[in-house]
Protein backbone atom coordinates (compact mmCIF):
# COMPACT_ATOMS: atom_id res chain seq x y z
CA UNK A 1 0.00 0.00 0.00
CA UNK A 2 1.45 3.41 -1.13
CA UNK A 3 1.05 6.17 1.42
CA UNK A 4 0.68 9.70 0.20
CA UNK A 5 0.74 13.01 3.03
CA UNK A 6 0.01 16.43 1.73
CA UNK A 7 1.73 19.02 3.66
CA UNK A 8 1.25 22.60 3.89
CA UNK A 9 1.34 25.61 7.03
CA UNK A 10 -1.64 25.16 9.16
CA UNK A 11 -3.08 22.55 7.11
CA UNK A 12 -6.60 23.74 6.79
CA UNK A 13 -6.38 25.56 4.09
CA UNK A 14 -4.57 24.08 1.15
CA UNK A 15 -3.30 20.10 2.46
CA UNK A 16 -6.89 19.24 2.89
CA UNK A 17 -8.12 19.97 -0.24
CA UNK A 18 -5.27 17.97 -1.64
CA UNK A 19 -5.89 15.14 0.67
CA UNK A 20 -9.50 15.28 -0.54
CA UNK A 21 -8.86 15.62 -3.97
CA UNK A 22 -6.13 13.10 -4.19
CA UNK A 23 -8.33 10.65 -2.46
CA UNK A 24 -10.75 10.68 -4.64
CA UNK A 25 -8.48 10.07 -7.81
CA UNK A 26 -6.99 6.65 -6.33
CA UNK A 27 -8.37 3.27 -4.77
CA UNK A 28 -8.66 3.00 -1.36
CA UNK A 29 -7.74 -0.39 -1.14
CA UNK A 30 -4.10 0.68 -2.50
CA UNK A 31 -3.30 4.05 -1.13
CA UNK A 32 -3.58 6.12 1.62
CA UNK A 33 -3.84 9.77 1.61
CA UNK A 34 -3.41 12.12 4.72
CA UNK A 35 -2.62 15.92 5.53
CA UNK A 36 -0.45 17.62 8.26
CA UNK A 37 0.60 20.92 8.49
CA UNK A 38 4.23 22.26 9.70
CA UNK A 39 2.52 24.58 12.54
CA UNK A 40 0.83 23.74 15.69
CA UNK A 41 -2.08 26.07 15.09
CA UNK A 42 -4.63 24.23 14.18
CA UNK A 43 -4.57 20.76 15.55
CA UNK A 44 -8.16 19.42 15.95
CA UNK A 45 -9.37 21.81 14.24
CA UNK A 46 -12.10 21.06 10.52
CA UNK A 47 -10.66 23.00 7.13
CA UNK A 48 -11.48 26.34 6.43
CA UNK A 49 -15.41 26.86 5.75
CA UNK A 50 -13.90 28.24 2.52
CA UNK A 51 -12.15 25.02 2.33
CA UNK A 52 -14.64 22.93 2.87
CA UNK A 53 -17.42 24.86 0.76
CA UNK A 54 -15.02 24.73 -2.36
CA UNK A 55 -14.52 21.11 -1.59
CA UNK A 56 -18.35 20.61 -1.92
CA UNK A 57 -18.54 22.55 -5.24
CA UNK A 58 -16.87 19.86 -6.79
CA UNK A 59 -18.49 16.99 -4.97
CA UNK A 60 -16.19 16.20 -2.34
CA UNK A 61 -16.52 16.64 1.82
CA UNK A 62 -13.56 17.27 3.61
CA UNK A 63 -15.28 18.59 6.22
CA UNK A 64 -14.92 15.50 8.77
CA UNK A 65 -10.82 16.34 8.43
CA UNK A 66 -8.85 17.32 11.21
CA UNK A 67 -5.60 19.29 11.17
CA UNK A 68 -2.90 17.87 13.15
CA UNK A 69 0.85 19.35 12.98
CA UNK A 70 3.54 17.03 10.45
CA UNK A 71 5.97 15.21 13.32
CA UNK A 72 9.21 13.16 12.50
CA UNK A 73 7.45 9.62 12.68
CA UNK A 74 5.27 10.75 9.56
CA UNK A 75 8.93 10.14 7.67
CA UNK A 76 8.40 6.41 8.69
CA UNK A 77 4.66 6.21 7.89
CA UNK A 78 4.72 8.05 4.37
CA UNK A 79 6.05 6.89 1.08
CA UNK A 80 5.72 10.10 -0.65
CA UNK A 81 5.10 13.91 1.11
CA UNK A 82 3.99 16.74 -0.89
CA UNK A 83 4.57 20.08 0.27
CA UNK A 84 3.02 23.21 -0.92
CA UNK A 85 5.67 25.98 -0.69
CA UNK A 86 9.18 27.01 -0.08
CA UNK A 87 8.22 27.43 3.81
CA UNK A 88 6.78 23.99 4.13
CA UNK A 89 9.74 22.55 2.50
CA UNK A 90 12.04 24.22 4.99
CA UNK A 91 10.09 22.86 7.72
CA UNK A 92 9.59 19.82 6.69
CA UNK A 93 13.67 18.85 5.60
CA UNK A 94 14.51 20.38 9.00
CA UNK A 95 13.10 17.61 10.71
CA UNK A 96 14.51 14.67 8.09
CA UNK A 97 17.00 12.49 9.61
CA UNK A 98 18.48 11.54 6.58
CA UNK A 99 19.08 11.69 2.81
CA UNK A 100 16.48 8.85 2.00
CA UNK A 101 13.77 10.88 4.14
CA UNK A 102 14.57 13.78 2.46
CA UNK A 103 14.06 12.28 -1.23
CA UNK A 104 10.23 11.95 -0.03
CA UNK A 105 9.74 15.34 0.28
CA UNK A 106 8.31 16.72 -3.07
CA UNK A 107 6.81 20.32 -4.02
CA UNK A 108 3.09 19.35 -5.32
CA UNK A 109 3.11 21.77 -7.85
CA UNK A 110 6.20 19.96 -9.50
CA UNK A 111 4.03 17.54 -10.80
CA UNK A 112 2.52 20.13 -13.48
CA UNK A 113 5.72 22.22 -13.93
CA UNK A 114 8.39 20.11 -12.75
CA UNK A 115 11.75 21.28 -10.87
CA UNK A 116 10.48 25.35 -10.75
CA UNK A 117 9.36 24.59 -6.98
CA UNK A 118 6.07 27.09 -7.69
CA UNK A 119 4.06 27.19 -4.53
CA UNK A 120 0.61 26.79 -4.22
CA UNK A 121 -0.47 30.31 -2.70
CA UNK A 122 -1.54 29.87 0.68
CA UNK A 123 -5.73 31.10 0.12
CA UNK A 124 -6.35 32.04 3.83
CA UNK A 125 -5.97 35.74 4.27
CA UNK A 126 -7.51 36.00 0.95
CA UNK A 127 -11.54 36.07 -0.72
CA UNK A 128 -13.13 33.06 -1.50
CA UNK A 129 -11.53 33.23 -5.32
CA UNK A 130 -8.36 32.38 -3.85
CA UNK A 131 -9.67 29.23 -2.65
CA UNK A 132 -11.34 28.24 -6.61
CA UNK A 133 -8.12 28.91 -7.53
CA UNK A 134 -6.02 27.10 -4.90
CA UNK A 135 -8.58 24.53 -5.36
CA UNK A 136 -7.86 24.51 -9.61
CA UNK A 137 -4.32 24.37 -9.19
CA UNK A 138 -4.32 21.00 -6.64
CA UNK A 139 -6.86 19.94 -8.79
CA UNK A 140 -4.22 19.88 -11.88
CA UNK A 141 -1.29 18.28 -9.46
CA UNK A 142 -3.42 15.78 -7.82
CA UNK A 143 -4.44 14.35 -11.27
CA UNK A 144 -0.47 13.89 -12.36
CA UNK A 145 0.05 12.29 -9.01
CA UNK A 146 -2.75 9.87 -9.28
CA UNK A 147 -1.81 8.72 -12.73
CA UNK A 148 2.07 8.54 -11.88
CA UNK A 149 0.52 6.14 -9.06
CA UNK A 150 -1.62 4.05 -10.90
CA UNK A 151 1.28 3.49 -13.69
Amino acid sequence: MTKILMVCLGNICRSPLAEGLLRSKLDDDKFVVDSAGTANYHIGKAPDERSVAVAKKYGLDISHLKARQFKVSDFNVFDLIYVMDESNYENVKALARDEKELAKVKFILNEVYPNQNQAVPDPYYGGDDGFEQTYNMLNKACAVVAEKLKS
